[in-house]
């Protein structure tokens, strides 16, 4: 998303843009190391953060689901009566190892191979709090020893699920619907949460398409975590040559959040980003 804007902005300013990834934490310690300006974060500053100086600003809201294999053994159960936060815990930290106990009647036999992150992920970090829940996060340390595989990046860990039919893991939801189409068309399919035990009701029934999950996002339908606020932040205060963009992204740049994949932020987030940023920008 950083990029698009980015690219859109170029067009009607003398700035110019190198934006690389790597996660949450590659980019905070590259931002304290003097060697880029602004960081992307999938996630709010830690407190030992702020106290040495970062500075940040949400931009977007951003979208995790669980996900399998279109070819999962019980994929027709997970699809029309969904899976609770409980069982997903269970799954991702072992108590649950096979798909025949997730749903006895289905007479399967299958063990369940679970796929994690290897890298800094900010959207692993919020997977791990969903799972545990309130006040009970799993850390990605925890999460990392319980996988079958770990691997850098959304991109490998969709390859690797679509080339598993018994694996089950967490992407964004643009790893999970066709980027142009916003439909269900790749290898992996999301989870739907029955969020009370009793199955998925109408309301809980948006995971056909890109849009429908989206709005559920926006509604507050779909829990946040995993659904998460995306950040900016600088190091002590926004360079003056930053600012403007910054600024553009928490105005006129809205507008292109939700044709790319996300949600936008509310008037009251998006308030907030830019006093944030009109206190901490350098003169």
């Amino acid at each position: 998303m950083v990029q698009v804007w980015a690219d859109i902005y170029a067009k009607q300013s003398d700035l110019a843009f190198d934006i690389s990834g790597g996660g949450t934490g590659v980019g905070v310690s590259d931002l304290f190391n003097e060697q880029v300006d602004v960081a992307m974060m999938g996630r709010e500053p830690f407190e030992e953060e702020r106290e040495r100086g970062l500075v940040a600003v949400p931009m977007l809201i951003d979208t995790v689901v669980g996900t399998v294999n279109k070819n999962n053994p019980v994929i027709d159960q997970i699809q029309s009566q969904g899976v609770t936060r409980a069982e997903l815990e269970a799954i991702f930290t072992k108590e649950i190892t096979n798909w025949g106990e997730l749903f006895p009647d289905a007479g399967v036999d299958a063990e369940i191979v679970v796929y994690g992150r290897s890298d800094a992920s900010a959207a692993y970090k919020k997977w791990g709090e969903f799972l545990g829940g309130e006040g009970n996060a799993y850390t990605q340390d925890e999460l990392e020893g319980l996988s079958d595989g770990n691997f850098n990046g959304d991109q490998p860990v969709a390859k690797s699920l679509g080339d598993s039919e018994n694996a089950i893991a967490m992407n964004n939801v643009n790893y999970v619907y066709n980027l142009d189409t916003g439909e269900l068309d790749g290898e992996i399919r999301p989870i739907p949460l029955d969020g009370d035990g009793d199955g998925l009701s109408e309301s809980e029934s948006f995971y056909q398409t890109r849009s429908e999950l989206l709005a559920a996002v926006e509604r507050g339908d779909y829990p946040a975590p995993p659904a998460r606020e995306m950040w900016l932040a600088a190091n002590e205060a926004f360079d003056a040559s930053v600012a403007p963009f910054i600024e553009w992204v928490l105005t006129d740049g809205q507008q292109y959040v939700s044709e790319n994949g996300y949600v936008p932020l509310t008037e009251d987030r998006l308030e907030d980003g830019r006093a944030t940023l009109e206190n901490n920008t350098e003169s």
